[in-house]
């Protein structure tokens, strides 16, 4: 599988860097859709102003994380796609919701249907490809993200291949590509800022934290409330045993996205710091966050099971939200956290079933890593303590 898809990329490699002229946005965002919101008051039937504002919604969704912003995009394409079913572009708005939907299936369903109408649309084998990623089919998606490159060398397929080649094992690959999708660049700041971002997450998977830093550094320089470059800094200080600087990058974080991976690692930052009642807090906001995901209905969350899973809090929800997710996002990821809910649990034999699942493509991914040693260690003495092996 990576032997074909390396073929395909390093004929194309050259190609790219001649091809890819990113067209710089004059304006920000929120311009965009006032612009277009203000068209569509004055012609409520203006295709092209419905077709910009929903690029923009998605857009403002990707740069504050405000879910707000998919409801508009979706109810956008739910009205064009009323007024004429087949619209194509209106069918690729709907696979990008469905993506930040996790409605896998529908997308890759989707996809291929449009790729029978329209082959050359890049656009199209990026949804595919990353549709089959999270569905665990790694060969369509390389294949698919081949194709995707072959067609528009830039950004957008430097940055997907360069995640591909990390899950599959190859974390050289991965952040070599990851430069070059750096250095294509895009012509809204927070797309490449988003890509120097995961290059610091690259860098920071491999244990090379300095170079991490200053990838987040210089995603922030671009893009100032980029949450994830500054939790990225935060990683970087636990690392480095800074307590007190990894609490201020996190704060900042979450103060622009309060998400729950952010919540979990303050409550174990404030608990090292001996801050109990701030720890205490952060607790609290993570039951939040789960009272009302079970409100909404909220079947699978995998980082919420794990952090569960960690703190060994409320088991039972922790396994039903993973074992759940397992089904409709059965990738690598979904495959660790399964594992360690089910050790967590005390299920030794499972999670070693699991674990071996997402340790397949030997990912460079130091949880997984972690995870797996100890389940490993867990069986053994398990086995010894049986007596099927010898002490």
């Amino acid at each position: 599988m990576k032997t074909a898809l390396s073929f395909l990329l390093a004929s194309g490699v050259a190609l790219a860097q001649h091809m890819n002229i990113p067209q710089i946005h004059t304006e920000s965002t929120d311009q965009i859709i006032q612009r277009n919101e203000k068209a569509l008051r004055l012609n409520a039937k203006d295709l092209a102003a419905e077709s910009e504002l929903t690029a923009a919604y998605l857009q403002k969704l990707r740069e504050n994380g405000d879910g707000s912003y998919l409801d508009r995009a979706s109810a956008l394409v739910d009205r064009i796609l009323t007024q004429d079913a087949g619209n194509y572009e209106a069918l690729r708005f709907q696979n990008e919701i469905d993506l930040q939907k996790h409605d896998f299936r529908a997308v890759e369903d989707r996809a291929r249907d449009l790729l029978k109408f329209e082959p050359s649309d890049a656009g199209a084998w990026g949804n595919l490809a990353d549709a089959s990623m999270e569905l665990g089919k790694y060969e369509a998606a390389g294949e698919a993200y081949a194709k995707m490159f072959a067609i528009r060398p830039g950004l957008a397929s430097y940055n997907r291949i360069a995640w591909f080649r990390f899950v599959t094992g190859d974390a050289a690959g991965a952040i070599s590509f990851m430069q070059q999708a750096v250095e294509s660049g895009a012509g809204t700041p927070e797309n490449t800022a988003w890509c120097t971002a995961e290059l610091g997450d690259l860098y920071f998977k491999i244990g090379e934290l300095d170079q991490a830093m200053e990838a987040y550094e210089s995603a922030l320089a671009l893009f100032p409330t980029l949450h994830r470059a500054l939790a990225g800094k935060g990683r970087v200080e636990t690392a480095r045993g800074n307590t007190e600087a990894a609490i201020r990058s996190y704060e900042h974080a979450q103060a622009i996205l309060p998400m729950i991976d952010y919540a979990g690692a303050l409550e174990d930052l404030y608990t090292r710091a001996n801050m109990p009642l701030k720890a205490q807090e952060q607790r609290e906001m993570i039951d939040v966050i789960e009272r009302l995901g079970a409100l909404r209905g909220e079947s699978t969350n995998r980082n919420l099971a794990i952090i569960l899973a960690d703190h060994h809090r409320n088991m039972a929800h922790a396994l039903e939200l993973v074992q759940t997710e397992i089904v409709s996002r059965p990738d690598v990821y979904t495959w660790d956290a399964l594992s360690w809910v089910l050790f967590q649990d005390g299920r030794i034999d499972e999670a070693k079933a699991a674990s071996v699942n997402a340790m397949r493509f030997n990912t460079p991914e130091p949880k997984f890593h972690e995870h797996a040693a100890i389940i490993a260690a867990a069986a053994s003495r398990q086995m010894v303590a049986s007596g099927a092996i010898a002490k």
